[in-house]
């Protein structure tokens, strides 16, 4: 069955979430931060993803803009810079402007010339992930920004991945979804999407019952993949 309908992890995927720390980092002032922004933005990303799992997992649903401050809150302790609240504050605000990668603008406008459905699906809320869309300016170029938050649980639950039918009204086969994250698009092919992983770091694939079909480097030949 021809793909009809591209979609896409947010974070990590179309916007680059080490951008937060790393663009505070070149701020005056910021010494401390210039030598450990990259350990911040990883345990940072590692803790806001490990606290989505375990709050899928408990049913301690909260929004990811919670989740995000918890995670942001351990890394700040974790690279002895928890003690600057004006810091913490930079950092929560940069998050709403994220950097999107470079081929995201034109990758997504020759999807929608070729005649794709396009959206998000994310474990972002939706006032996150207005933000982060209006500050990369793909809004035009996108049918639509699913959230989680209209089930109440975090990805890789079914339910998460039954929105884009709801919303598109497409078979699983017709979908193409695209993630940075290996265990995401590992739970999506194990639902029944065609997947992409773009391995941005050159990392292991996840032991996990499914894999992606495809693993990119980035996200420039998704067009040519959707049409395959």
């Amino acid at each position: 069955m021809a793909i009809t309908t591209c979609i896409f992890d947010a974070y990590g995927t179309l916007f680059d979430v080490a951008s937060a720390a790393r663009r505070a980092a070149t701020e005056p002032g910021r010494e401390a931060l210039a030598q450990s922004w990259p350990k911040l933005a990883e345990h940072w990303r590692l803790k806001q993803l490990q606290y989505s799992w375990l709050r899928a997992v408990t049913g301690d649903y909260t929004d990811f803009w919670q989740v995000t401050q918890d995670g942001l809150d351990w890394a700040l302790e974790a690279t002895d810079l928890g003690g600057d609240p004006e810091l913490r504050e930079r950092l929560l605000a940069l998050y709403w402007e994220l950097q999107a990668y470079p081929e995201v603008p034109q990758m997504l406008a020759q999807l929608k010339e070729a005649g794709f459905n396009t959206a998000i699906l994310s474990n972002g809320s939706p006032d996150m992930l207005d933000g982060a869309v209006q500050s990369a300016g793909i809004g035009a170029v996108l049918d639509d920004v699913l959230s989680v938050q209209d089930v109440g649980i975090f990805k890789p639950a079914p339910q998460v991945y039954d929105l884009v039918g709801q919303r598109f009204g497409c078979a699983k086969e017709e979908v193409l979804f695209i993630s940075s994250n290996g265990w995401d698009a590992g739970a999506a092919a194990g639902y029944g999407f065609t997947t992409a992983w773009v391995n941005r770091a050159a990392e292991p694939v996840d032991r996990l019952p499914a894999r992606p079909q495809h693993t990119l480097t980035n996200l420039t030949t998704i067009p040519d993949l959707a049409r395959a």
